[in-house]
């Protein structure tokens, strides 16, 4: 062999030797290949959407990261959905530990794409139901993944997205919404507002749905939430509440040492609302029946915000545990 081909091999033997090397010595919880992709979605108002109105809605693309865990053939996955806040460190945390339990991750941004930064002090900026469209859209996309495993994709979510992860359980929505030809293996709600009566909203996928809450959560009461939870189980749903006493609004934010409680300064919430829909997809204030809207007197401002380590971790054992067994990891 000549020189210059025995240096060139030699050279390529040494890439692939130090890439090998390079794999090998990742830690468990970091990926072994991170892809973004482009998700094509609509901006819809409540109404729109609820009646299934795409015509009407705006086209919007939104983006999506796919870190994919180390390990070989079609891979388990949770969608992560953020809320009002957008995409934030804590769901880093989560990223992590799934990614060590040889779990891939989609982290949905629903707001970059559309121009929004947070809708924490103007929920207005953006329909209640939009995050949905972008999580059906998500599925498409991972539907046709190598890497994935069509029967083990979760959905969670915390928050404004712990509510669209809640909702996108809705057998309705399916039907309106989701093209992908694939339903989740379970929905993993952290915190959601569970405010809203949907029509036939105890007709839900038949998987389980695994709710954790703050008892004194004061941004989306737990007290809603116990409600459906109650509604959804006298119609024979796989449905668990699990709540937390001395943890607010956002205490999986523990999970980084976080572990004090304050104001969320001007933010919205609609603790005190009773949102129902009404005819024609309009959504109607329960004490006023006329239709809802963020200037209704219901509307209220400065909830509380805060991390609790001890129930984080909690949670976070609680969550590992169920994928374990879903997933049937070893």
């Amino acid at each position: 062999m000549p020189t210059a081909l025995r240096a060139a091999a030699a050279l390529i033997a040494l890439c692939i030797s130090t890439g090998l090397a390079s794999a090998q010595s990742l830690p468990k919880n970091a990926p072994a290949r991170t892809e973004i992709f482009p998700i094509p979605s609509l901006t819809l108002s409540d109404q729109q959407f609820l009646s299934g109105d795409a015509a009407a809605g705006k086209p919007v693309t939104v983006a999506g990261e796919f870190r994919v865990a180390q390990g070989s053939g079609k891979m388990p996955v949770v969608v992560l959905m953020h809320g009002s806040s957008g995409v934030s460190p804590t769901t880093d945390a989560w990223v992590h530990a799934f990614n060590a339990m040889g779990i891939s991750t989609f982290v949905i941004d629903g707001f970059t794409g559309r121009g929004l930064t947070v809708v924490g002090p103007n929920q207005a900026l953006l329909g209640r139901l939009n995050l949905i469209i972008d999580v059906y859209r998500s599925l498409e996309i991972l539907a046709k993944h190598p890497r994935v495993d069509p029967d083990r994709i979760v959905l969670m979510g915390f928050s404004r997205g712990g509510q669209a992860t809640l909702y996108a359980s809705l057998d309705r929505f399916h039907k309106l919404w989701n093209r992908s030809g694939l339903q989740f293996a379970a929905y993993i709600p952290f915190y959601p507002d569970c405010s809203t009566t949907y029509q036939t909203d105890t007709e839900v996928a038949a998987r389980p749905i695994r709710i954790f809450h703050g008892t004194p959560d004061d941004y989306n009461p737990v007290r809603s939430c116990k409600a459906f939870v109650e509604r959804l189980k006298s119609a024979g749903r796989d449905v668990v509440l699990t709540e937390y006493p001395d943890s607010a609004h956002g205490f999986d934010s523990g999970l980084l040492g976080v572990n004090r409680v304050t104001v969320s300064a001007n933010s919205q919430t609609v603790r005190n609302c009773h949102i129902k829909e009404g005819d024609g997809g309009v959504l109607m204030n329960g004490d006023t029946n006329a239709p809802f809207t963020y200037k209704d007197a219901c509307v209220e401002l400065n909830p509380h915000v805060g991390g609790n380590p001890a129930t984080a971790a909690e949670s976070q054992k609680a969550v590992v545990e169920f994928l374990q067994a879903l997933f049937k990891l070893g």
